[in-house]
């Protein structure tokens, strides 16, 4: 992947990247330099991104008991 840069000095962070990451506008990054001189970019709060069904996680709320539901998944009444 490349990017170029613009007469700001701006770079856009190709999209895999940024998913990878988990970078979203607001989000800071760190670039450093390694052992061997190449510069590495990680997000600043080193926190690992949110897995991609974080966000489908939740609680439905009051409802079904689990014997409930499981009664309806075996088909029975």
């Amino acid at each position: 992947m490349s990017a170029a840069v613009t007469s700001k000095g701006q770079v856009t962070i190709p999209k895999p990247v940024r998913d990878l990451l988990g970078i979203e506008a607001g989000t800071r990054v760190v670039f450093r330099r390694n052992d061997k001189g190449e510069i590495v970019l990680s997000r600043a709060d080193k926190d690992a991104p949110p897995s991609r069904f974080a966000k489908l996680r939740g609680h439905a709320g009051p409802g079904l008991s689990t014997d409930e539901i499981m009664a309806m998944t075996r088909g029975e009444d």
